[in-house]
C-alpha cells in the first residue's frame, strides 16, 4: 500500500510533517519520491493519450470541413445545371456535417480543457516531486553532518582517556621512584639502633608523602568527573 492513495493526497501533502512523523525519514522520502515518480508517469502517459485523441480529432475535423465545402461545390454545380433538386439533397449532406462538424468542436474543446488541467496537475506535482528531492538532500546533508560531529566526539573522547593513562602512569611512576628512594637507604648499610630509629622515620616521612600523592591523585579524579 503507498503513501498516498490518489493524486490530490501528493498534492495536498505536507511533507515535512509526513517525516517529522516517520520512524525512518530517510525511508520515508524515498518511498515518496518513487511514488511521486509513478504518479508522474501515469499522468504523462494519460496526457499523451488525450493528445493523440486531439490529433485524430483535428483530423476528423480537418476531412469535415473538406467535405463540407465539397457539397457546398455540389450544390453550386446542380444549381448551374437548374437541378434543384439536386442542390437541395447536396446542402442537406453539407447542413449534416456541419452538425457533426459542430459536436467535433465542442468534444475539442472538452479535450483542451482536460489537457489545461492535466498540465496543471503535472506542474503540481513535478514541484512536489522536486519539493520530495530537496528535502532528501537535506536529510543526506543532515546525516553526513550528524556522523561527522559524532566522529568528532568519539575522537575527542579516546583524546581524554588516553590523557587520563598517561597521567596515571606519571603518578605510578612517582611513586616507583619513591619506593626506590626508600630502599637505596638500605643498600651498603650496617644495623644500628640510631640507623633503625632514623629508617622508622624515613619510612614515616615516606608513608606521609605516599599518603598526600594518593590524595592528590583521589582529588584530581574527582575533579576530573
Amino acid at each position: 500500500m503507498g503513501i498516498f492513495s490518489r493524486f490530490g493526497d501528493i498534492i495536498n501533502a505536507n511533507l515535512t510533517a509526513l517525516l517529522d512523523r516517520a520512524e525512518d525519514p530517510a525511508k520515508m522520502i524515498r518511498m515518496m519520491i518513487q511514488e511521486m515518480e509513478e504518479t508522474l508517469i501515469e499522468v504523462r502517459t494519460t496526457s499523451a493519450r488525450v493528445i493523440a485523441d486531439r490529433k485524430e480529432l483535428e483530423r476528423r475535423m480537418d476531412y469535415l470541413r473538406q467535405e463540407s465545402e465539397n457539397w457546398e461545390g455540389k450544390a453550386r454545380l446542380a444549381l448551374s445545371k437548374n437541378r434543384e433538386d439536386l442542390a437541395r439533397a447536396a446542402l442537406a449532406e453539407k447542413s449534416a456535417i456541419e452538425e457533426n462538424l459542430q459536436i467535433a468542436g465542442k468534444e475539442l474543446k472538452a479535450i483542451e480543457e482536460q489537457l489545461e488541467v492535466l498540465h496543471e496537475e503535472i506542474a503540481q506535482l513535478q514541484q512536489k516531486l522536486d519539493d520530495a528531492k530537496a528535502k532528501q538532500k537535506s536529510l543526506v546533508v543532515r546525516e553526513q553532518t550528524a556522523r561527522s560531529r559524532m566522529d568528532i566526539r568519539r575522537s575527542s573522547n579516546r583524546d581524554k582517556l588516553e590523557e587520563a593513562f598517561n597521567k596515571f602512569e606519571a603518578y605510578e611512576r612517582k611513586m616507583d621512584d619513591l619506593e626506590a628512594q626508600v630502599e637505596s637507604y638500605d643498600l651498603g648499610r650496617t644495623g644500628s639502633l640510631m640507623d633503625e630509629f632514623s629508617e622508622l622515620e624515613r619510612n614515616d616521612k615516606v608513608e606521609q608523602a605516599l599518603a598526600d600523592l594518593k590524595a592528590r591523585m583521589s582529588a584530581d579524579s574527582g575533579s576530573k568527573s
